[in-house]
């Protein structure tokens, strides 16, 4: 069990329900350090006074709003605890929502809220209410030195925490719009096709390959034996012919999933039929030009 990174309450009308907030992830990153390549030292960072040009210590550092170069306003510790807000030892319930209309883009770390004793009860009444009305909490708690936006869900017998991004956090996607195009039903329906072909109902057998990778190079390095390099991927072709693609795609899909029937095989013929089309046209042309000139001769 990981342990606690704050402790306060859940505020939920007149109701307070005292919790535990706990890590929901895990990082299993690998980290480097950084070393000097002469000789392998280790690279350290200081804190440098750019006045005095003294090493500092944490305990000599404070923290300030520079309104001008020259004119820099010091805030305290003090000054940030005595801020009158209600979210500062509660996580404070302002809206119910349906899930649905929370936008993923908005939603950043996780929690798990935990709690015990005479908090045991009404936890698990909000979970309960949350679960029948089949909504989320929208909550405002405020953590490391500013307010933040929440959201409460269930998960499992746990009510879950995951900070949000305020509304003029997000950016507009607006300068990322395409230009217009024209997109055919049968297309559509070759796309669609691909989803269904590569849809799970549960994704977690997928596993980071990149650091199974990281781990081998490590392991022989330290073996002293020399990392097998990764086969060379060939270069994708341009596609020519996207429905072609999408077909292929299909296909290739479904015979990784041991769906090798007949329908399989004619989608494979289809798309490399509709591959070749184009150059086939091409080559047409002039000769049935050749084939009407002789008739009416």
């Amino acid at each position: 069990m990981p342990r606690p990174i704050w402790s306060g309450a859940i505020s939920f009308g007149l109701v307070t329900i005292p919790i535990r907030v706990l890590p929901a992830t895990e990082n299993h990153n690998i980290s480097f350090h950084q070393y000097h390549q002469a000789d392998m030292g280790r690279i350290r960072y200081q804190k440098v006074c750019e006045l005095d040009g003294q090493v500092l210590d944490q305990s000599e550092i404070g923290r300030g709003y520079e309104i001008s170069r020259d004119t820099i306003i010091e805030v305290t510790d003090q000054d940030l605890d005595s801020m009158p807000l209600p979210t500062a030892k509660a996580i404070e319930i302002v809206a119910f929502v349906p899930a649905e209309s929370i936008d993923p883009i908005r939603i950043g770390d996780s929690y798990y809220l935990a709690a015990d004793g005479v908090a045991a009860k009404p936890y698990k009444l909000l979970r309960m209410a949350l679960e029948r009305s089949s909504k989320v909490a929208i909550a405002k708690f405020a953590w490391h030195n500013r307010e933040r936006l929440g959201l409460l869900r269930v998960k499992g017998d746990a009510i879950v925490l995951h900070s949000m991004r305020w509304p003029d956090e997000i950016r507009s996607p607006e300068s990322l719009k395409p230009r217009p195009v024209e997109v055919d039903d049968e297309e559509i329906d070759a796309a669609v096709e691909l989803v269904e072909a590569l849809s799970v109902d549960d994704i977690s057998g997928f596993r980071d390959h990149y650091r199974d990778a990281l781990e081998e190079v490590i392991r022989a390095k330290a073996q002293g034996l020399r990392p097998e390099g990764a086969p060379v991927q060939p270069t994708a072709a341009p596609v020519v012919d996207l429905m072609a693609a999408l077909q292929e795609s299909v296909a290739s899909a479904r015979q990784a999933r041991g769906e090798d029937d007949a329908n399989v095989h004619d989608m494979a013929e289809h798309a490399e039929r509709k591959a070749k089309a184009p150059a086939k046209k091409t080559a047409k042309k002039p000769a049935a030009k050749k084939a009407g000139r002789k008739t009416s001769a």
